[in-house]
């Protein structure tokens, strides 16, 4: 092991916008800093649009697919060890201050400490081994973006004068542009300000403490935003996310990186840079330090049953094209949660497209089936609205994302091809069907999409829905 700490900065629910992404509604100063000191990686990729399959990947260096952690609340019986064990092991101080929802239940040995570090850090009471130091902002949670918890969290420390402003917001073309959607949007550029400030105070904390010389930074987030078609879709929204790196003296300042990174990748590249041994089980590949190999092609994630609402998907993405398969076609995207149903831009969504008053981009994700696959060109496209899958001229495309999605299903052994209740039976996961299925309940009968209720479990072959649209007025 070698002298090198490492800081992992993680936001929730937090897409690319910020200022070094070229955000002008962001106000993030602390984090723009932290780029004009270090390399912003362009082309970074969750394994997962949504938290617990996200971390589960995060922490084991695995796939959530491929051990058995991809159901979004399911709990894993039996999981690997995680990197921070390794750096344990090897003699290193780990302390993970929050936040290990990981679908299932980490080890008592995990970390050596749990407490909040910002203040020992800054007042040089960590251990003086070389130390990894995590912390998870939660104020860029979904939930705040609820206006009473927005009041509640958010207005008393900015101020009413201090939060963003509506109209200066970027509607994507995939949501009505409303005062309700852009309320929600402008409350997320709040709550991506207060997230800044905590992150400057972690920042500040270790120039305090006299180790930011030998000190790697790392800031990142699990997935996307927390609105439709973002959070919980495997759309670029979902998965394209943030990460900056600054390394003193090893990655130059103001640096940009075109790179392929999959969040399956960070717990090897951290053991790299600390020189701790990367397990040879790991799925991902070190981007950086003595450990780091060549660039991958291929970034690929997945959708699974989100807590009451099933589904199978799966993405191949390279530096231009977003490939989408869906497994379960004729399963709306439009499935009720219960959770998701609180967000106004859902409501909203859902009242409009009842009415008839949203446009093709709009509607799309109220179709009564999905297509079985779906090609976007991201750099042209990256709201991710202009299917070209059935488009002569990108069959070669099409033909090469196709047989990369089949090799690494193939190579990773894909678990989510087996019912939840096989995966039950097996040991491998507990079962916590019958409480998700308590959240069941229908849509208003206007609102109905393919379905009157959500599909909780892995449905059978023929599963119906006609693609009739979604015209209720």
């Amino acid at each position: 092991m070698n002298e090198w700490n490492v800081m992992l900065l993680v936001g929730e629910d937090t897409g690319r916008h910020h200022g070094c992404y070229g955000d002008l509604s962001a106000s993030t100063p602390a984090i723009d800093g932290l780029a004009r000191e270090g390399r912003v990686y362009d082309q970074a990729f969750s394994t997962a649009p949504v938290c617990a399959p996200s971390r589960s990947t995060l922490v084991t260096g695995k796939y959530a697919f491929s051990i058995g952690s991809h159901h979004m609340r399911s709990t894993l019986v039996d999981p690997p060890a995680l990197f921070t064990g390794e750096i344990r092991k090897a003699g290193g101080y780990v302390n993970w201050a929050n936040k290990t929802d990981f679908n299932f239940s980490p080890p008592d040995d995990f970390a050596d400490n749990t407490a909040e570090w910002f203040d020992d850090l800054a007042a040089r009471r960590l251990n003086k081994k070389p130390w990894f130091l995590y912390h998870n902002f939660e104020i860029t949670h979904e939930s705040t973006l609820w206006e009473e918890t927005w009041r509640e969290k958010v207005v008393p420390c900015l101020g009413e004068d201090g939060c963003c402003d509506p109209d200066q917001v970027r509607v994507p073309a995939y949501l009505p542009d409303t005062p309700e959607v852009r309320g929600d949007i402008a409350r997320y550029y709040d709550c991506l300000q207060m997230q800044d400030m905590q992150v400057a105070r972690a920042l500040e904390a270790l120039e305090r403490s006299g180790e930011r010389d030998r000190t790697v930074v790392i800031y990142m987030s699990d997935h996307g935003r927390g609105l439709l078609r973002e959070k919980r879709w495997c759309y670029d929204a979902g998965i394209h996310l943030p990460l900056i790196v600054r390394w003193p003296g090893r990655v130059g300042k103001g640096e940009r990186s075109a790179r392929l990174v999959s969040w399956v990748d960070i717990a090897p590249t951290i053991l790299s840079i600390m020189g701790v041994p990367i397990p040879p089980d790991y799925e991902g590949r070190a981007f950086l330090g003595d450990a780091a190999r060549e660039p991958r092609a291929y970034c690929f994630a997945g959708r699974d049953r989100m807590d009451e609402a099933f589904d199978r998907i799966r993405v191949v993405r390279d530096g231009r094209f977003h490939y989408i398969r869906n497994f379960f076609p004729r399963l709306p995207y439009a499935q009720r949660i219960r959770y998701m149903e609180r967000m106004e831009t859902t409501r909203v969504a859902r009242r409009l497209c009842a009415e008839g008053k949203l446009d093709d981009a709009q509607r799309a994700w109220f179709r009564e089936t999905k297509p079985r696959e779906e090609l976007y060109d991201a750099t042209a496209d990256p709201d991710n609205v202009h299917n070209l899958a059935e488009q002569p001229e990108y069959a070669d495309a099409m033909a090469r994302m196709r047989r990369e999605m089949d090799a690494f299903l193939n190579d990773v052994g894909d678990l989510a091809a087996q019912p939840e209740r096989e995966l039950i039976d097996r040991g491998l996961v507990e079962d916590r069907l019958e409480e998700y299925a308590g959240r069941i309940e229908p849509l208003p009968e206007r609102y109905r999409i393919g379905v009157e209720k959500s599909v909780l479990e892995m449905p059978k072959e023929g599963f119906s829905g006609d693609g009739s649209g979604c015209d209720r007025a």
